[in-house]
């Protein structure tokens, strides 16, 4: 589980959250940081916020080591109070702000979180008996209270200490808690920074849940690094987004590819004026390509990164750029700066360019293992890399191209079939907002390859099978074709494949 932890006095370590945040307050102290509605922070101002935040949560009894879950929605004392948590050596525990019940006692129980910061709305979802402390809009809150609270000025962090237990998405079993340490983070932030072309002049929005890694440790927090000024946003909010892109105050935006397709499916898509947008990135789930195109048929200059990755390597991993789009657009481009990344056989084998096999890594980015799961770590983690799970393609100048989930690949009649393939030839087809394939299982077929859909426009069963069979052979075209309203994600865009089995197989 944990490493003991512990620092240097005054957070002075050097490859930790905290001092990767003092080194920007030093660097640019007037400089704003973050804007939430109607509140801002310079970059002095959010390091004195953190230091107070660090000192009121150890006031609270809690002790380096401790696990804080953060039960709240995006806002500017959600980000205060990580890194309030990172300044005091605690380990922050992001909680999926939809969780109810069974889900979220279950990962404040299996977490160990001893507080948890949360905001009023949530509280009363909480646990019987789970200690909680209001982030905002209440008199004890944590943000109304810095004002009272001495700054923290004790000992900091060490970069092997742990920052964070980052929770698996649960898209095939429980979430894991994913031990990142600060060493582990800091790299990552380096890799994203270098990775996507993050700068200072940067006005980036991040609309997407900070509990989720992505968004804070992809963007948010390699921006504080870099100097930008962050806009955080309630949710991915179409008419706010383009309102702040028209208005010059939004010029980058983070977003799964579920967020594109509805902005690009806008009526008013073709209309407002969106050239400041100038970055465009996206991730969690795979871009469809007429989606792509369409993004760059209205958007010739906009910037395309493809971000790649999971929980486990802090979530970054690989990133297909700007320059490669045009050429490989299916592809997740090439290991970030401190990946290493290969394609092996089931035997841990690595397989010539051009055959499919699993991804695995090795990196400094790599968590320590999952929190009280010593099997499931010794699953993952093999002859010193970490295998991912993912089925890909590596071709001979390093590109990666994700095939499938090793657990989504459909076993159809004794035939292999990559769920993203058919999904691909569905997304080609006008009438098709979203798609996702699945296997189910099946007398005669194993699995039968079912498309569960949401239309755009009028499409039958019969229309959409003869599309596909149109696209790829015929034994990879959908035996079922079954519409729905909308998908199950989880935070990140991720469409919940098990959700949708689990669902379709008892109905």
């Amino acid at each position: 589980m944990s490493k003991a932890q512990g620092g240097t006095a005054g957070g002075h370590s050097g490859s930790t959250v905290d001092a990767m945040l003092r080194r920007s307050a030093r660097r640019t102290p007037t400089r704003i940081a973050v804007e939430y509605g109607e509140r801002s922070w310079t970059y002095g101002e959010l390091d004195d916020a953190v230091s107070r935040a660090a000192a009121l949560l150890l006031a609270e009894g809690l002790a380096p080591g401790d696990r804080v879950g953060a039960f709240g929605h995006n806002s500017d004392a959600y980000l205060i109070a990580f890194l309030g948590c990172a300044r005091a050596g605690l380990v922050h525990v992001p909680v999926n702000h939809h969780l109810t019940g069974d889900d979220l006692a279950y990962l404040v129980g299996q977490s160990g979180s001893t507080l948890v910061l949360t905001d009023p709305d949530l509280a009363d979802r909480l646990p019987d008996g789970v200690r909680s402390l209001p982030l905002r809009d209440t008199g004890d809150a944590l943000l109304a209270r810095l004002a009272d609270t001495a700054p923290y000025d004790g000992p900091g962090p060490g970069s092997e200490d742990l920052a964070q237990l980052l929770y698996t998405s649960g898209t095939t079993a429980l979430p894991k808690g994913a031990m990142m340490t600060h060493r582990a983070l800091v790299h990552e932030y380096l890799s994203a920074i270098t990775a996507l072309d993050l700068r200072a002049e940067d006005r980036p929005a991040h609309a997407l849940p900070l509990y989720h890694s992505a968004q804070l440790h992809v963007f948010l927090l390699p921006y504080l690094a870099v100097g930008a000024t962050s806009v955080i946003l309630d949710a991915p909010d179409g008419d706010l987004l383009f309102d702040l892109i028209e208005a010059g105050r939004v010029d980058s935006v983070f977003a799964p590819p579920t967020v594109w397709i509805a902005l690009a499916n806008r009526s008013d898509f073709a209309t407002r004026d969106l050239d400041g947008l100038r970055k465009a990135y996206y991730g969690a789930s795979i871009m469809p390509v007429p989606v792509l195109e369409r993004l760059r048929e209205r958007l010739p200059d906009l910037a395309l990164y493809n971000c790649f990755g999971q929980s486990e390597i802090g979530p970054l991993a690989a990133v297909l750029g700007p320059a490669e789009h045009e050429e490989r657009p299916a592809s997740c481009g090439r290991p970030v700066l401190f990946v290493e990344a290969r394609v092996v056989d089931p035997e841990g084998r690595e397989v010539p360019d051009g055959t499919t096999g699993e991804i695995v890594y090795r990196s400094p980015q790599l968590c320590e293992g999952y929190w009280d799961k010593p099997e499931e770590t010794a699953e993952a983690f093999r002859d010193g890399w970490f295998h991912s799970g993912d089925l890909a393609v590596r071709d001979a100048e390093g590109c990666f191209t994700i095939v499938d989930r090793v657990k989504d690949v459909i076993n159809s009649g004794g035939v292999l079939v990559a769920s993203r393939q058919v999904e691909d030839a569905l997304y080609t087809h006008e009438a098709v907002a979203e798609a996702a394939v699945v296997g189910l299982p099946d007398t005669r077929w194993i699995e039968a390859v079912t498309a569960i859909v949401v239309r755009r426009a009028e499409v039958t069963e019969a229309q959409l099978v003869a599309h596909v069979r149109e696209k790829l052979p015929s034994f990879k075209a959908p035996k079922r074709v079954l519409f729905v309203d909308a998908l199950p994600r989880n935070a990140s865009g991720k469409i919940l494949k098990r959700e949708l089995r689990d669902r379709f197989t008892q109905g």
